[in-house]
């Protein structure tokens, strides 16, 4: 037990911002900062794309929530009536799921906290997916996983307390039958992975050991509910949590003051800081370029510009590390790119976050200079080797994924630019951009939100100015950028959901077109002490009116219909809005039955923060006041209060 303890110290004590590559990692006591995590997540799952699930995760107030440390995650509370056997925490991708496993791991090896566990086995879902034999017992798969437990014996694990940790079930490749998987309560006797996982998230194997399962939120119904106990959810940082990050981060106070003061200066930077790996990228890029060298360029302001820059410095640095050249070797950082961009974008399209050696094959990507590929962009893609059964790849996170397969479908629209007359050049690069508009709001879990933001993005000639390295020409764009910016702009008219439209807004602030914005700009100003009553917005105008409230600083705890329009039409187009607040007034509003239908679903969704919800003095006729009490019946439903 203590060798055993001794290698996981040696394991888990050092963390590697984006990057596997030894020599380059930090002590994670010295850089770990806590993840507001919370207790009690619904079941429910949001097929959201996982940025605005940030995004609403953001207005979310923290006081009536019931904060827990990781290290605290087996403990009862005193609203729980029964032990904790099994967790699930749930995170979007880069959230900090990994993180606080390895500090959960790390604390119990320098015998801070939970000395009552005698062994901790950290099963990632990347590694079991690697394992070869068809059948095998769980005593043979922990030998081979730890090789130190060779003289445990299966007796021991009856007496003693064991925590089995189930890393990135969103990453698991294996099928976790539940229902048709055969029962299996001895551990010498072998089965296959699937079934060894089955029966002991189950507990029909080793019913006294813990377990803690980790999960993307999409994926976390693999599990059935009657196998959890508590489910939590990891939000990442809370605001002065990412001002620590940067302090801790960065040495010069003053450079750490000046970037805290940028990021919150761009309100969707700062709310992307949530996610502690895009406080690194941003970290790596605005610490180099508001040092004295770098300050003729531009600070970036959209995600766009922070991937672009953070891409280029990488890409230089790899020259100058792995090259030994002060200037980029424009052909092969393209070559190799185009290789990486090729990878993001079959894998997105996919799902995966993760990818084998027969992923990098199909990509012409040579797995024998895997080491290569993954120092192009030396912290953009990695590699991991899983018990010498074969080596895992990704990208640091799902965004760098997205934003190089933007990037991918990028170049090669530029290539086709390159073959063709200026006219067609307009065309090309304008039909593209609308297809891909088509293609996002076509997808139901908006998958391709984020990758749309940076294909857009991208198309600027301010981001190609950054990229010159990599084209061999740029065109004026300015054509092409009105062209797709109305045709945006229709889209929106068009009388989307409403969470379709927040990210055409998104788009367009990539585009850095504010236009529909700043026609609502005036009523928010005068909203907080006039009422909107009577004055005629159009749906677009409402629904710049919903993306202005949801981006600003201001804490949306009451919303009050008639502030704005007592209406059906106004209530479906603030939808957004009224599930991110903690009240809503609709009293006298002339809701009817279809207002009823919208206000049912967005109190279903994951998350909805809505506890208190007045409808007196309407007309929603019994079908809608049927859809209301139902939903009252739903042990997850977060109303606590309906007049």
């Amino acid at each position: 037990m203590k060798k055993h303890k001794s290698r996981l110290k040696e394991q888990f004590q050092r963390m590697n911002e984006g990057v596997s590559a030894q020599g380059s990692s930090t002590l994670v006591n010295e850089i770990y900062t806590d993840l507001y995590i919370t207790e009690g997540g619904s079941e429910d799952i949001n097929n959201e794309h996982e940025v605005r699930q940030i995004e609403t995760a953001s207005r979310r107030s923290e006081t009536q929530e019931t904060q827990i440390k990781c290290n605290d995650i087996f403990k009862v509370s005193p609203e729980q009536n029964k032990p904790i056997r099994s967790v699930l925490t749930k995170g979007v991708a880069g959230i900090g799921k990994t993180v606080s496993v390895q500090k959960f791991i790390l604390d119990w090896t320098e015998e801070k906290t939970n000395q009552d566990l005698h062994l901790i086995f950290p099963l990632p879902f990347r590694e079991l997916n690697l394992i070869k034999q068809k059948n095998i017992s769980l005593m043979d798969l922990l030998h081979q996983f730890f090789t130190d437990t060779k003289q445990l014996r299966s007796t021991d694990l009856d007496d003693y307390k064991v925590v089995f940790i189930f890393d990135g079930l969103d990453e698991c490749r294996l099928p976790l039958d539940f229902s048709k998987n055969q029962s299996l309560s001895d551990v010498t006797e072998p089965a296959s992975v699937d079934v060894l996982l089955t029966n002991l998230i189950k507990g029909n194997l080793l019913p006294s050991a813990l377990i803690w399962i980790t999960s993307r939120p999409a994926a976390a119904n693999q599990i059935p509910p009657e196998c959890v106990d508590l489910i939590t959810d990891v939000r990442g940082f809370n605001d002065p949590q990412k001002d620590e990050y940067f302090r801790k981060r960065i040495n010069d106070e003053s450079l750490a003051n000046r970037i805290i003061t940028h990021m919150k200066s761009s309100r969707s930077l700062y709310i992307m800081c949530h996610i502690p790996v895009f406080c690194w990228i941003s970290a790596t890029v605005l610490q180099r370029m508001l040092s004295e060298a770098e300050s003729q360029a531009q600070i970036p302001k959209t995600l766009t510009q922070m991937f672009t820059h953070f891409l280029m410095f990488q890409t230089k640095l790899k020259s100058q590390k792995y090259d030994g050249k002060r200037e980029v070797d424009r052909q092969q950082a393209r070559k190799s790119l185009e290789s990486l961009g090729k990878l993001a974008f079959q894998q997105l399209e996919k799902g995966n976050l993760i990818f084998y050696e027969e992923d990098l094959r199909e990509c012409d990507i040579d797995v024998r200079e895997a080491s290569v590929y993954s120092g192009v962009c030396t912290q953009i893609f990695r590699e991991e080797f899983g018990l010498n059964l074969g080596k895992v790849f990704s990208f640091v996170h799902l965004s760098v994924q997205e934003f190089l397969a933007a990037l991918f479908k990028f170049l090669i629209s530029i290539q086709d630019k390159e073959n063709k007359s200026n006219k067609e050049n307009k065309s090309s690069v304008s039909d593209l951009l609308k297809s891909e508009v088509d293609k996002a709001l076509q997808s139901e879990n908006g998958h391709l939100d984020l990758y749309l933001r940076f294909l857009l993005g991208l198309s600027l000639e301010s981001s190609q100015t950054i990229l010159r390295d990599l084209m061999t020409q740029t065109g004026r764009s300015s054509d092409s950028k009105q062209e797709i910016v109305e045709y945006i702009k229709k889209k929106i008219r068009e009388n989307l959901s409403p969470e379709k439209s927040i990210n055409l807004f998104h788009c367009l602030n990539e585009l850095n077109d504010h236009s529909l914005v700043q026609e609502v700009q005036t009523y928010v100003k005068r909203g907080v002490e006039f009422s909107l009553t009577g004055v005629r917005l159009s749906s677009a105008q409402w629904s710049a009116l919903a993306f202005v409230l949801l981006n600003s600083e201001e804490k949306l705890d009451e919303f009050n219909l008639r502030k704005y329009d007592p209406s059906d039409e106004c209530l479906l187009r603030l939808l957004p809005v009224i599930k991110a607040s903690r009240t809503a007034d609709l009293f006298d509003c002339s809701i009817g039955s279809e207002g009823c239908v919208a206000l049912t679903s967005a109190l279903r969704s994951n998350p909805s923060h809505l506890t208190q919800l007045d409808l007196r003095n309407n007309n929603p006729e019994d079908s809608g006041v049927k859809l209301l009490y139902d939903l009252l019946k739903d042990p997850h439903c977060q109303l606590h209060t309906l007049q």
